[in-house]
């Protein structure tokens, strides 16, 4: 079986964390690659939307995902402007995905945090450390926004394909 490869995200208008999991049936999940899309402008929101759109573009086409897991969108009441423009971010991400034919599959972070540590409210420093577990890293994935990209590519092999690999049945979202 070819090996299989998924996407995770984490938007951001400045700066959107991606990581690519690399999985073969029989071993462990292993990084292919991950890093940041950081925008180079301070102009207006649609020069940095397009520079996202982009940088995600060019991820999907040097890493050939099967799948992007993306993190779903939250916001504070107090904030729900940082909310309209986060959906912006995650507008164009799903686009790039969408134009490549990658199904885009939503967790909440309380879901990718409690999957990956017990517990819904892991602070950062312990989602750096329970990535860094999982994945056999020599040291702590950095910056944070790389962490949680691959900790959503991490949730989605564990909700939805190992379980397939092992003969259950994924979990639809």
């Amino acid at each position: 079986m070819n090996a299989l490869r998924i996407l995770g995200i984490d938007p951001g208008l400045n700066i959107t964390g991606y990581g690519v999991i690399e999985i073969v049936p029989g071993r462990a999940p292993k990084v292919c690659e991950a890093g940041v899309v950081r925008g180079k402008t301070r102009e207006s929101l649609t020069a940095r939307l397009a520079e996202i759109h982009e940088g995600v573009v060019d991820v999907i086409k040097s890493l050939n995902p099967s799948a992007m897991a993306l993190e779903q969108l939250y916001s504070h009441y107090k904030q729900p402007r940082t909310a309209i423009l986060m959906g912006h971010a995650r507008g164009v991400i799903c686009l790039a995905a969408t134009q490549a034919t990658i199904p885009v599959i939503h967790y909440s972070a309380t879901q990718i945090k409690k999957v990956l540590t017990g517990s819904g409210r892991a602070p950062k420093m312990q989602m750096q450390e329970a990535i860094q577990r999982e994945l056999c890293l020599a040291k702590l994935p950095e910056p944070a926004d790389v962490a949680d990209a691959l900790a959503i590519a991490l949730c989605h092999y564990y909700l939805n394909v190992k379980r397939s690999l092992l003969g259950g049945t994924a979990k639809s979202r």
